[in-house]
């Protein structure tokens, strides 16, 4: 069996910043081109609620803990830049958890 590892953030996005927030958390955007500096990174998910659209999961995928551990503290600095740059596209950001992603 071969597990990946997930980390899920949920958004609640402000309704005038919408097409910019696509823009930067998507698969493309700025977050997972960031995130491309690491060999241990997989991929960025960007999922919208059905019925509330305003709301959005990230699922960042590695290939271990480890791997985004390692990653987040080489390069924090620039992880918290980030963070900070794109605070103003969000009503709320909440880190719903790290999972497995088991496939096989």
């Amino acid at each position: 069996m071969i597990a990946e590892y997930v980390i899920v953030w949920e958004f609640r996005v402000k309704q005038e910043k919408l097409d910019e927030f696509v823009e930067k958390y998507g698969p493309e955007g700025n977050w997972a081109r960031f995130f491309r500096g690491s060999k241990g990174y997989i991929r960025t998910e960007l999922v919208r609620d059905v019925s509330d659209h305003l709301r959005f999961l990230t699922l960042d995928v590695w290939k271990t803990e480890e791997e985004f551990s390692e990653f987040r503290e080489r390069n924090l600095a620039e992880y918290k830049r980030l963070d900070r740059e794109f605070e103003g596209l969000t009503e709320r950001e909440t880190r719903l958890g790290a999972f497995w992603f088991s496939k096989g």
